[in-house]
């Protein structure tokens, strides 16, 4: 069984903060490519930045996400991703038009069901290195809702509760009873 479970959805929809309630319970993660690209970009004055060149940036988080998927140790126990392989490949589609890394994510799988964060204006913050508005958000999380069913995923959205619920609600969801 695939056990790489993939948190994805709108930006600023709190899979960050799900992410580490689930570290804190003993799960292994992965933090999202598209921020450490983001803060190694800002802190050497570099250019792949969506803001600046979503292209290269997408490129750079393609890779990113190959690596961390081949640099786990083992694959026994349950890992969960912010973001990976299918969002960095939807980035690079919509920058380019350019749909070839879709069949990198079809080589290359995560648990069969995706959870999404929606849209959750009540909490949604820009930030350094989250420089788009709710708006450009809502339009990624259109792209990744019509994009993660066509790669044969299922979605299953996360209620609008609290980390430690929507912590619950994912582990029961996989039948993951323990953190490795």
């Amino acid at each position: 069984m695939n056990r790489f479970v993939i948190l994805s959805g709108c930006s600023g929809g709190g899979k960050s903060t799900l992410l580490a309630e689930l570290q804190r319970r003993g799960f292994r993660t992965v933090p999202e490519p598209g921020r450490r690209i983001v803060t190694q970009e800002q802190a050497t004055a570099g250019e792949a930045l969506p803001w600046v060149n979503l292209a290269e940036f997408a490129r750079r988080a393609i890779a990113l996400a190959m690596a961390d998927r081949a640099g786990l140790p083992d694959k026994s126990g349950w890992t969960f991703f912010d973001r990976g392989l299918v969002d960095a490949a939807a980035a690079l589609w919509q920058a380019t038009g350019d749909a070839s890394a879709l069949d990198l994510c079809r080589r290359h799988r995560y648990h069969p069901t995706v959870f999404l964060t929606p849209p959750w204006p009540e909490i949604y913050v820009m930030d350094g290195e989250r420089r788009h508005a709710l708006a450009g958000a809502l339009a990624e999380y259109d792209r990744l809702v019509d994009l993660y069913p066509r790669l044969g995923y299922t979605i299953v959205v996360l209620p609008k509760v609290s980390v430690a619920e929507r912590a619950d609600f994912v582990l029961a969801r996989i039948g993951a009873e323990a953190a490795v």
